[in-house]
């Protein structure tokens, strides 16, 4: 983090990037001197509610960051800014979007938990539109511009006020990743499957180290003592209140225990009750410390795809573990009528050997178990998130794969990501296709 202090001073002449957080309720045009330079600014944790007029004179400026702050508006000088692609203004107050707000060559844009009822028409009229993050808004309805956006792969519109989605949405060719729980639209989640959940008293429970914290709450190892029996150790997850890209934690939580058992899900032991301070939360089995992410979160670059390590290598045995282990988990869940909704790397845990646990459900959704032509789209995109993962997969195998294998599987890669929605292959199709390999 960066001081005002060192800015008007001068010493951080000719820097890319810039954070500053010292509650300013004014933009300091000290800035304006890294024009040369500045390719990133986060202004996020101010109490900022404009932009000057004149941002466009940085030149450079190809990601900024303003959430936290007390914008009511979407400051209408973004669209001028010549090499903006990456805009985040989460968590303020903004009710209005005017389409002069965003620049032509717009690629992310992040608006979650804001007051927005409705987007301008020009949002389909930027056709490098790739993740758009609309979670926590009164959004009824999205403009029918956005059919246009043939590269939009995630889209974020958990927790509005949509009664349906639109047929166009379910066609778009790229769409990938997708979250819209907690709107009216959405099937409700297995009422059964969440009573019949046991609970887990929190004062046999004790909380040892913290294990990890995400945007939808804290993980810590924990010793449980079960009333009659011996101690156990396992994972609790706290779970916090606010809104996060995705969607709700609560209805995350919902997901985990709709989910129900599977070789390949970390196992729910519980929902959490009696807790001292009224926080929800899920005790779960503890994974062996062996069992490590598979890839790490998309950047600022990369925009919606993984980041995996220089040296990630595998077998053609562990790459093909890892992917029936995926598939099966997915062919599961769609059964159960719950879409992930965040299929990545970045959210598998494996192990040397390729035995693989999917985790992570804060952007899963519920649909309807029923077929229809609507759950079988639904299904289809996140197919091709699988398309997507397999892929990365078949790019790191470096011994064992037949070339019969590699044809087989980048056809098979090639149909999950097929533009045409429905022509994909469903989940038990593919799970079939990697067995007979």
């Amino acid at each position: 983090m960066h001081t005002l202090a060192q800015l008007r001073a001068g010493e951080l002449s000719g820097i890319t990037r810039l954070d500053l957080a010292e509650g300013l309720s004014e933009f300091p045009r000290e800035i304006f001197d890294l024009a040369d330079s500045l390719e990133v600014l986060n202004l996020s944790g101010n109490a900022l509610s404009s932009l000057p007029d004149d941002l466009h004179r940085l030149t450079h400026l190809r990601v900024l960051f303003c959430s936290d702050n007390l914008f009511t508006e979407l400051p209408a000088c973004l669209g001028q800014c010549p090499a903006l692609t990456m805009i985040g203004f989460k968590s303020n107050r903004i009710s209005h979007v005017p389409g002069a707000a965003l620049p032509p060559l717009l690629r992310w844009l992040i608006l979650t938990d804001n007051c927005i009822e409705t987007l301008p028409v020009e949002l389909g009229e930027r056709p490098q539109l790739q993740k758009l993050m609309l979670a926590g808004n009164r959004l009824q309805t999205l403009p029918p511009s956005l059919s246009q956006c043939h590269r939009l792969e995630l889209l974020r519109i958990a927790a509005n006020r949509m009664t349906e989605l639109p047929q166009w949405l379910l066609t778009l060719p790229s769409l990938t990743w997708l979250a819209y729980a907690g709107n009216p639209l959405e099937t409700e989640a297995d009422a059964a499957a969440l009573e019949a959940t046991p609970i887990i008293d929190w004062s046999t429970l004790r909380l040892e180290q913290q294990l990890g914290e995400g945007a939808s709450g804290v993980i810590s190892r924990a010793i449980w003592q079960p009333a009659d029996q011996p101690t156990t150790q396992v994972a609790v997850k706290l779970y916090k209140g606010e809104m996060t890209s995705d969607g709700s934690p609560l209805h995350e939580m919902n997901a985990c225990i709709t989910a129900g058992l599977h070789p390949n899900l970390i196992r729910v032991e519980g929902r959490i009750g009696n807790h001292p301070d009224g926080q929800q939360g899920l005790v779960m089995q503890l994974i062996d410390p062996s069992y490590l992410n598979l890839a790490g979160l998309p950047n600022l670059v990369s925009c919606s795809r993984d980041v995996y390590a220089e040296d990630c290598r595998f077998t053609a045995e562990v790459a093909l573990r890892i992917a029936r282990g995926i598939a099966a988990v997915a062919e599961h869940l769609h059964r159960q009528g719950i879409t992930h909704g965040d299929l990545y790397g970045h959210n598998i845990l494996l192990n040397e050997r390729g035995d693989c646990l999917l985790g992570d459900f804060g952007a899963a959704s519920f649909h309807a178990t029923e077929d229809s032509r609507e759950t079988r789209a639904l299904q289809r995109i996140e197919v091709r998130a699988f398309g997507v993962l397999l892929g990365e997969l078949l790019a790191r195998i470096d011994s064992g794969l037949s070339d019969g294998q590699r044809v087989a599987l980048e056809d098979l890669e090639r149909r999950c990501c097929q533009p045409d929605v429905l022509g994909r292959p469903g989940f038990s199709e593919v799970v079939q296709l990697l067995h007979n390999l």
